[in-house]
């Protein structure tokens, strides 16, 4: 396996752990160019007056966005030649990640399947990875992701195992002991009225900058930097933007958010291009108290609109957010 090249579907193995990527600080300068690219209005990434009467500390917390795409970033040591990215699931935020703070990640090979393309012409696999992801070598972050990553040679190794399935929603699952002291209520005065049922955001966003949040998570799978790896004439926007800006939305209609615990799960289903025109549709799905605020299951959903064609669903999310 050359370094600079690899690793193809046939070079990986169940039980290998990638090389850990250089840790990386996540300070001031790297969460003002994160919101620059998504605009997220969370009051507590914000505003370290809020930060420190919720949470009781003087520095403000980094957006769990961030902290997702920069692990998702390091991560990409073993996805260089991804075509896609299938799926994440079981996504927890054990505690909040501060500016300040040294992260550094793990990445696993749990399982490998075989895969075609639909005309049977190209041959690929799906991996199953776990990420950890930790915090002054505190861990904070686990989850697995589901690549389609490409075969050098012409013939497919033979791997059948189990990727497994989502589970079924429980918000019990992602009561951690970290947030039990906040004092949520003081985002109460951030509350607005949330109407049942499904929730149309108003504002539509564009994808731009798209290589620079590649660039600033250190995400180094090819097809999103280099337009001849991708299986489109344009180059594919990583699907992590399409999250940052449903996240965006998300702290625009749920505007007493403290910070998101976890993903249920997230699905991308169609692809995303520079210049697409998203639009974002939420829907609370399930709703418990949890300490002085409550914990909610919100479905998102992201639409690309482009030219005259009917507008294309691209990811469904399901974020559990903590709220007041």
């Amino acid at each position: 396996m050359s370094i600079s090249d690899g690793p193809y579907y046939e070079d990986m193995e169940r039980g290998l752990v990638f090389p850990v990527p250089p840790a990386v600080v996540v300070d001031s300068g790297l969460a003002s160019v994160y919101q620059s690219i998504t605009g997220e209005a969370l009051p507590l990434v914000l505003d370290p007056k809020i930060c420190n009467e919720v949470t009781g500390t003087e520095n403000r917390i980094a957006s769990p966005g961030l902290l997702l795409h920069l692990s998702i970033g390091a991560s990409t040591v073993a996805t260089k030649k991804v075509i896609a990215n299938l799926f994440y699931r079981n996504v927890r935020i054990l505690r909040p990640v501060f500016l300040g703070d040294v992260l550094h990640t793990t990445t696993e090979v749990v399982a490998l399947q075989d895969s075609r393309s639909t005309d049977k012409s190209t041959l690929r696999g799906k991996v199953l990875l776990k990420i950890t992801t930790y915090a002054n070598d505190e861990k904070v972050l686990e989850y697995y992701r589901a690549p389609l990553v490409r075969l050098k040679g012409k013939e497919l190794p033979g791997h059948n195992d189990d990727l497994g399935s989502d589970e079924e929603l429980n918000l019990k699952e992602y009561q951690q002991t970290s947030y039990e002291d906040w004092k949520l209520r003081s985002l109460q005065k951030y509350e607005q009225r949330i109407p049942s049922g499904l929730i149309n955001d108003p504002l539509k966003d564009v994808v731009d900058q798209a290589l620079a949040l590649v660039r600033l998570t250190q995400n180094v799978a090819s097809v999103h930097r280099d337009v001849s790896a991708s299986p489109y004439p344009n180059r594919l926007v990583y699907g992590g933007h399409t999250v940052a800006l449903a996240q965006a939305s998300l702290s625009r209609v749920f505007t007493n958010t403290a910070t998101i615990l976890g993903w249920h799960l997230c699905n991308h289903t169609g692809p995303v291009f520079e210049e697409d025109l998203l639009s974002f549709q939420h829907e609370v799905l399930s709703k418990q108290e949890y300490a002085s605020g409550n914990i909610i299951a919100v479905r998102s959903r992201v639409f690309a609109h482009r030219d005259n064609e009917e507008p294309q669903e691209v990811l469904e999310w399901v974020p559990i957010i903590l709220t007041s």
